[in-house]
């Protein structure tokens, strides 16, 4: 695959195949949620999920996910929580049934009406949340990043795109 190319998950193709798009920055497309796409090479160092949408007037919570599998109760490598009902952005991992130790930040980026676009940046030990130019958080890997098989976006949030580049 040539550099800046981007996979664009479309849920318009059944999000079970990935479309290749020539450019760094995949056209918008409306999408809705709950929005789900197999990742099927996974993730790894040096991979960014581009979530972008807007964040409707009367939101509570909306999540991005980064399951290991496809069934329910699958564990969750990532669970990346914006609460805008409370005002922060919680981080966790949900492994072999249970929930971990949530990881809370004041800082939440988002806002009622406005439009967003969150980038995850996976490392080799870590993964980035980044939005705009300004990185405003740190979530340490407790699973093997290899394990990530499925991306899943849901809650009151409106989609425009959603990419893995």
């Amino acid at each position: 695959m040539p550099l800046g190319a981007a996979f664009c998950l479309l849920p318009c193709c059944l999000s079970r195949s990935l479309r290749v798009w020539g450019s760094p920055l995949p056209a918008c497309v409306p999408q809705n949620v709950p929005h789900r796409a197999i990742l099927q090479d996974g993730l790894r160092p040096g991979s960014v999920i581009r979530v972008r949408g807007t964040v409707p007037d009367n939101a509570s919570r909306f999540h991005v996910n980064l399951l290991c599998s496809e069934g329910s109760g699958a564990d969750t490598a990532l669970h990346c929580n914006p609460r805008l009902d409370t005002g922060e952005m919680v981080f966790n991992t949900f492994e072999k049934g249970a929930w971990g130790q949530e990881e809370r930040s004041p800082h939440l980026p988002f806002q009622r009406g406005q439009p967003f676009d969150l980038l995850l940046i996976a490392g080799d030990d870590s993964f980035k949340a980044v939005t705009g130019d300004h990185m405003f958080h740190r979530f340490s890997h407790r699973m093997p990043l290899g394990l990530v098989r499925v991306l899943e976006v849901g809650g009151d949030v409106q989609l425009q795109n959603v990419a893995v580049l």
